[in-house]
Formats: structure tokens, C-alpha cells, sequence
């Protein structure tokens, strides 16, 4: 280490802050988790339950995967491929379900085939319920995968093949989908990891048959205090969802995109095949992307007087607990994300770990947490901190990528007028960075806006937040209760859409 402080003081200084914090709010937790109890390993394993909760959390995920292929692939080509009116608008809005709130999602699953849903209640106490809110947020994942795996096809040897005789689907087959395949893989990869490890989704959806590991893990914790089994779930989940992030990150290698590739220019749609295609996508992203929160502002502006409960000090409690938690969580993670990035600049491995928040579940994170800090259970700077982590990757990864594209040449003409390293800084690369940190910063909020498991395990009742008092809502029998969560699910889903709004303005500008 003193050879190393030497070498690289300033290197050590500004490192020992945003590891720090990774190794005392991921690392130790996790670490504290996996020594509890080694005898539970045994339990667990011979627990017909317990295995019943592993194979659905599996089969739930390879089923969604292969939904949203079969559906993702279609609507990719249409976007990449097609042009019509609207379609600039559908690219952007893609980003919507980034960062909209599970709990959104749930109740808006719940409003179109729940107990009382709007178009059918059939589904009530069936998978059916949690697979269609999985694809709801993971369709999109692998839409863009696949929009950007087209954009990397050769226009001109896409022209050749058809020149040679070769039809639409020859063309898919033989030119299409070797550069398509990889991205694919690396999109059903991201999808895996998100439905293996979710806990909204499947708390609301799953009910009592059909819950996942993360919400056992939830219910040991706080309801059977069991940390030994709940120990040894959280390590399952770390082992899957690490193995599914390496071979992402394996596959990224292969996906890189390429700018010297002239991609072939979307045309309007010309045979009737390529119409039909058209109006299935469509078809596609309206019922399985925007029909769940058309159905929320529905029953909402069908609440009558339940829109009183807006004007409860309840309500103003929680709302101004949302907004002070995500503030305080969003200015932690600026400063964590910028000082990570400046690092991983200077050292790669650390390049690697901005993605390990990723890879943890908050369910995970905050089991951890309560095991290794039970002194700090409850309290304000360590939900904050919880908060900071799940948000400030976001910062990280974007300052750093818009970092790694700077021109050296700038820096250089700075330091060649005379300026010092703090007024290079200042004056020419914090303006650069300035879009991308805005970037970071708007999914960084809206993930602290909506953000749920954590605050279930770590936060108190006079810390109620929207996201947890939609819950306690929906958890109340009355149908009064039911329309006051429809009229909160709408106020937060429209915080949401204000984020999304704010961050779709900065990538137009």
C-alpha cells in the first residue's frame, strides 16, 4: 500500500471514498451473509418449498426471455428498418419503463387483470399476472438490443444479397442475423438478471403461489426474522445474477458498435408483409408497454371523491419524504459517481465494479445490511446511503463513458495556455461532461423516486414514503382504499414522467 500511495497518491485519496463505500454497503453485508449460518445450506436445499421457489424464479425468467425475443425481434426490425410517422417518438419512448417504478407497473397490471381488473380478472392467482408485467419492463431492453444489433448490418451487404436474388427472409438468415445474434444474447442476458432478481413485480403479482426468492428472502427477514435461510437465498440469487452479468459483460465484448458501418436507411413500408409487420409492433408496444398505465390514470380519474386523499397529511408525509430521501440520495450519488469515474480512469479493474450495484438486488443489499449494521436498522443516513447506492451507477457510467470521448487534444491546449490541472478541470471538462452528468443524474432520480424494497426493510413508519403508502393501500380492504392507491400510483407515476421528460429534452438537445 505505501508503494502504491507513492505511485499513485491522488490515485488512493480520491479512490478511498467510492470503494470505501462499495466494500461497507456491498461487499461486508454480503460477506456477513455468506458466514451466518453455513448449517442452512442443507436445510434449504432439502426444502420442497424452497426448491418449488427456485425453479418458478428461474422458469419465470426463461419465460419472459423468450417472450420478449419472439416480440423484441419483430418490433426492432420495424424501428430499424421502417419508416413512419411517429417513429422518432417510439425510440425515445422506449426509455419510459427505465424509469417508471415497479410498483407503477404492478398496479397497473393489478388495474387491467387483477381482482378487479378493467379489461378481464381472469388472471388473478396465475402466473399470467407477473410474466406480463416482466415483459412490460424487459421489452424494451431487447428492443433496443435488437434496433442497435440491425444498425450494424452493412447496407452494402445487405444490397448484395438482395441483388443476388435473395429474399426478406434469406436476407434475416444469412446476412441479418449473424451480427444480430450477439446483441440478442446480450439483451436476453440483461433480461434474465432483471426478472431473476425483481421484488416489486413479484410481490404485487405472484400473490401466495407464484412468488419469487427475492420476496422469500423479504418474508423470512421481516416477518419469520429466519437470517440463516434467508442467508443462503440471498447467495443463490448472487451466484445466478453474477454468472448472467459476466456473460453479459462477455458478450458486450462482441457488441461493440462499429461508427464506419453504414446502416441501411428505414424506407416506408412497400409490400404488404411489411405492413402487417408494421402494425404488430405497434400492436405490441400499446399492449404490452402503454396499456398498464392508461389502465392506472383510468380507475384514477374514475376515483370520485378518493382524489381527497391527495390533501391528507398522510399523503403530504410521504410525499415530502420521497422528495428529501431522493434529493439526499441524488447529491450522495454525484459525488460518488464523478469520483468513481475519475478512478476508473486511472485504474481499469476498477472499471469492472461500477456495475455491481447492478447485480445485487436491493432485497439482497438490504438483508445484508440489516445483518452486519443492526445498530444502524432504521435509520436516516443509512436508507439514504442504500438510496445513493442503487442510483449513483448511473452517474458513474455515463460520466465515465463521456470522459473516455473527450478529446486529449483540449486538455492538452489548456495546459499549453498556462492553466493548471484544477482550471482545466473547471473550464474545460466539467462543461463537457456537463450532458452526460445531467444524463446520469435524471435516471439516478427517478430510480430514488420509485425505489421500494429498500425502503420496506430499512425505513421507518413515520418514513413513509409513495411507493411504500401505495402498498399499505392496497394491502386494506374498501374499495375507497383500492381508488386512493390508484390516485397515488398516478401522482407517482407522472414525478416519473416528469423525469423522463427532463432526460428526453437533454438527449434532443
Amino acid at each position: 500500500m505505501k508503494t502504491l500511495f507513492r505511485l499513485f497518491p491522488a490515485t488512493v485519496l480520491l479512490a478511498l471514498l467510492p470503494l470505501g463505500f462499495l466494500a461497507v454497503m456491498v461487499v461486508a453485508p454480503l460477506v456477513a451473509m455468506a458466514a451466518y449460518d453455513g448449517s442452512a445450506w442443507s436445510l434449504v436445499l432439502a426444502d420442497d418449498y424452497m426448491q418449488h421457489r427456485l425453479v418458478w424464479t428461474v422458469v419465470q425468467a426463461a419465460v419472459t426471455c423468450v417472450l420478449v425475443l419472439l416480440l423484441g425481434i419483430s418490433v426492432g426490425w420495424s424501428l430499424a428498418r421502417l419508416s413512419f410517422r411517429g417513429r422518432e417518438m417510439i425510440l425515445r419512448l422506449l426509455m419510459l419503463p427505465f424509469v417508471m417504478p415497479t410498483l407503477v407497473v404492478g398496479v397497473g397490471v393489478l388495474a387491467l387483470f387483477g381482482a378487479n381488473g378493467v379489461l378481464w380478472a381472469g388472471w388473478q392467482d396465475t402466473p399470467y399476472l407477473l410474466l406480463y408485467g416482466n415483459v412490460f419492463f424487459n421489452l424494451p431492453v431487447l428492443v433496443r438490443a435488437a434496433y442497435q444489433g440491425f444498425l450494424q448490418v452493412p447496407q452494402a451487404r445487405l444490397q448484395s444479397a438482395q441483388t443476388l436474388g435473395a429474399g426478406a427472409w434469406q436476407r434475416f438468415c444469412f446476412v441479418e442475423w449473424p451480427v444480430l445474434r450477439p446483441w440478442l444474447a446480450g439483451g436476453a442476458c440483461l433480461v434474465f438478471l432483471y426478472c431473476f432478481s425483481g421484488f416489486g413485480l413479484a410481490l404485487l403479482l405472484g400473490g401466495s403461489r407464484y412468488t419469487t426468492v427475492e420476496v422469500e428472502i423479504y418474508q423470512l427477514v421481516m416477518y419469520e426474522l429466519d437470517m440463516a435461510q434467508a442467508s443462503v437465498l440471498v447467495w443463490m440469487v448472487l451466484g445466478v445474477t453474477a454468472l448472467a452479468g459476466l456473460l453479459y459483460a462477455y458478450l458486450s465484448r462482441q457488441t461493440a458498435s462499429d461508427k464506419a458501418v453504414r446502416a441501411l436507411l428505414p424506407h416506408r413500408p412497400q409490400s404488404f408483409g411489411e405492413r402487417v409487420l408494421l402494425g404488430f409492433s405497434l400492436m405490441v408496444l400499446l399492449l404490452c408497454c402503454l396499456l398498464p398505465l392508461a389502465a392506472v390514470i383510468f380507475l384514477a380519474a374514475s376515483a370520485g371523491g378518493s382524489w381527497g386523499v391527495l390533501l391528507e397529511q398522510e399523503t403530504l408525509a410521504a410525499g415530502w419524504n420521497t422528495l428529501r430521501f431522493s434529493g439526499m440520495a441524488v447529491l450522495t450519488a454525484v459525488v460518488l459517481g464523478v469520483m468513481y469515474a475519475a478512478v476508473a480512469r486511472r485504474v481499469a479493474w476498477v472499471r469492472g465494479l461500477v456495475f455491481l450495484p447492478f447485480m445485487v438486488s436491493p432485497v439482497c443489499i438490504a438483508a445484508g445490511i440489516l445483518l452486519l449494521y443492526p445498530q444502524w436498522t432504521a435509520s436516516l443516513p443509512l436508507l439514504v446511503a442504500t438510496y445513493a447506492l442503487l442510483a449513483y451507477p448511473f452517474v458513474a457510467k455515463d460520466v465515465l463513458a463521456a470522459w473516455d470521448d473527450l478529446p486529449e487534444d483540449y486538455v492538452s491546449a489548456a495546459r499549453g495556455m498556462g492553466a493548471n490541472a484544477f482550471q482545466t478541470t473547471l473550464y474545460v471538462t466539467a462543461p463537457l461532461l456537463k450532458p452526460a452528468l445531467r444524463r446520469g443524474l435524471t435516471l439516478a432520480a427517478a430510480t430514488c423516486i420509485g425505489e421500494f424494497a429498500a425502503t420496506l426493510f430499512l425505513s421507518r413508519p413515520e418514513w413513509q414514503t409513495l411507493t411504500t403508502l401505495i402498498y399499505s393501500y392496497l394491502g386494506r380492504a374498501g374499495e375507497d382504499n383500492y381508488a386512493r392507491a390508484m390516485v397515488l400510483t398516478t401522482v407517482l407515476m407522472l414525478l416519473s414522467l416528469m423525469v423522463f421528460l427532463l432526460l428526453d429534452e437533454r438527449e434532443k438537445t
